[in-house]
């Protein structure tokens, strides 16, 4: 599976590296969630809608999401 980073996404996780490692865990364990089971697992994943169908999204807190195509 090919991971690919929007540019906003990839400057979030280098931002994450330099000053949030716990939340950084997180995005790390989701990501490697995704790849074993894109649609179950932690994070409550669910399919998106509207305009942002086809995309699903996995909670890394209450207030952030990672957003995925696939």
């Amino acid at each position: 599976m090919k991971i690919t980073f929007t540019e906003a996404a990839l400057s979030d996780y280098v931002w994450l590296q330099e000053n949030n490692k716990k939340l950084l865990k997180r995005v790390n364990l989701l990501i490697k969630d995704i790849i074993r089971n894109p649609f179950d697992g932690i994070g409550k994943p669910e399919p998106l809608k509207a305009n942002l169908s086809g995309y699903w999204s996995r909670r890394i807190s209450s207030e952030h999401r990672l957003v995925y195509e696939r």
